[in-house]
């Protein structure tokens, strides 16, 4: 099955086409399928942290702390 590639002018203008009531629920399904995205990248983000974490590769200290050891 091959896909027909559409640049981004040709897909405004067949959503410019459609009702108001019809743009307006592409705009809201594009706005949560984005927020669900960032949801997955935190999510993501979050248990690398938690893996670095329990291996010990995380440090505690302030900003101050950090600043001297790398400056050492």
């Amino acid at each position: 099955m091959s896909q027909k590639i559409v640049s981004f002018q040709e897909a405004l203008d067949v959503i410019e086409s459609f009702p108001e009531y019809q743009q307006q629920d592409l705009i809201e399904i594009i706005q949560n399928r984005l927020t669900e995205k960032r949801r997955e990248t935190i999510a993501g983000n979050i248990r690398e942290a938690r893996k670095e974490y329990n291996r010990g590769d995380v440090r505690k200290g302030s900003v101050e702390d950090i600043m001297q050891e790398i400056t050492k």
